[in-house]
């Protein structure tokens, strides 16, 4: 049944692919991916194969990735995407010597990848639980790992009608998940070889800040005089119902700054924000480093790729997400030892729990309590100096999962 539902799934990417740009993306790319071994798979070296579904779980494999490459260059990384998101974003990423996109999990191309990667060791990322490949990769007696997993009673391998399935987690050679809830849901149904590592995304941000861009342009539009009482906002990754909060918030108070980094940096989407100013704003694009930012209360990120390091600028960050989906990476800004405040969709996020338990971050479900959360913090300086501890504090001490990782590798 599951590898009927895989093979319907790719019927489906293949019939919208000429209308649908991210499946087209998708079809192409897994095309290339049997030429892409062919020509660049070097059959003397050892690969230690890091698949990702997207952006976000890459990041978080990223720094065992790096680690391994500076710590044992007898290995070659091959690194695999399943979604657009994530592989044309980093089809270039210089930590890894092949790149290509994942085959869908059908036996047939199961087979054809593997004969042609020949792994040495498989780790997979978070959540990716592709039942072909990894009973494959058992049966050829292949070492796989997962890593910065977690789990919940509301997954499918935990319901009573996913016996089948819940067998694809017995393929593992060992599982680093990331909290004691995760291990002890797991050895309830008789999964033992697991540690408890954390999350390696702890590691990646903590290297992000100490590679922060300087970035000119917006370091002149936070300076202020001396004696001039300031506090800089930062929103990342918002939407815009996020957006009708905290600007609405802004254009009131003429003792902010505002620096707002849209999720989607679209023509509309950048009209919507404009609308909602009442104040002075400009677009990074439009801002030249060195001319006088006199009166510009507002500054909008129209590029991708700054957020990590703009958060350094701020005294207060908000998490956009909230109100849809989920809430985006409140790591990014807590490294940075600033208070975060985000929506009411933040369960699913264990950092975003432990933060709100630490006291480091804030959860606001409408005008009145964003209002009222950020009055607090401007009003009360130690209840700010608090929450800046208590963020760069859980930061720091759940680092190092890296390295638990790599020491129980057999590398």
């Amino acid at each position: 049944m599951y590898t009927l539902i895989i093979h319907l799934y790719a019927f489906m990417v293949e019939l919208i692919a000429p209308l649908h740009k991210k499946a087209r993306l998708m079809r192409l790319g897994q095309w290339k991916t049997n030429s892409i071994l062919r020509n660049n798979i070097d059959p003397d070296a050892k690969y230690i194969w890091f698949h990702a579904s997207s952006l976000g779980e890459f990041e978080q494999g990223r720094p065992v990735i790096e680690k391994i490459k500076a710590e044992h260059p007898e290995y070659k990384i091959l690194l695999t995407f399943f979604s657009p998101s994530g592989y044309e974003v980093r089809k270039n990423y210089e930590g890894a010597d092949v790149i290509c996109y994942l085959p869908f999990d059908t036996p047939y191309r199961v087979n054809k990848f593997l004969n042609l990667a020949n792994p040495a060791i498989a780790v997979f990322i978070k959540y990716e639980f592709w039942a072909n490949y990894l009973k494959e990769l058992k049966r050829r007696e292949i070492p796989v790992y997962i890593i910065s997993a977690i789990f919940r009673p509301q997954q499918i391998f935990f319901k009573w009608y996913a016996r089948s399935y819940r067998k694809v987690l017995t393929c593992f050679t060992h599982l680093f998940v990331q909290d004691d809830s995760s291990r002890d849901l797991l050895a309830s149904f008789g999964i033992k070889n697991v540690t408890i590592a954390g999350d390696t995304r702890f590691d990646r941000v903590l290297d992000v800040q100490r590679k922060a861009r300087v970035i000119e342009v917006v370091q002149q539009f936070v300076s202020h005089p001396e004696n001039e009482k300031q506090t800089v906002l930062v929103a990342g990754s918002s939407w815009p119902q996020d957006e009708e909060l905290f600007i609405n918030y802004f254009n009131e108070r003429p003792e902010m700054k505002l620096i707002i980094a849209p999720h989607e940096i679209h023509k509309e989407h950048l009209l919507g924000i404009a609308a909602l100013l009442k104040r002075k704003s400009i677009r990074l694009s439009e801002a030249t480093s060195g001319e006088s930012m006199e009166g510009v209360d507002c500054l909008i990120i129209d590029s991708f790729g700054l957020l990590s390091s703009i958060y350094r600028y701020g005294e207060v960050a908000y998490i956009g997400g909230g109100f849809g989906a989920g809430i985006h990476n409140v790591l990014e800004a807590a490294v940075y030892g600033i208070p975060v405040i985000f929506g009411p969709k933040f369960q699913k996020f264990k950092e975003a729990r432990d933060l709100l338990q630490v006291g480091g971050a804030f959860t606001i479900s409408d005008k009145e309590s964003f209002d009222s959360c950020m009055n607090n913090l401007l009003t009360y300086p130690e209840l700010k100096a608090e929450a800046d501890k208590q963020a760069r504090d859980y930061v720091r001490n759940h680092a190092g999962v890296t390295d638990r990782i790599i020491k129980e590798l057999p590398l």
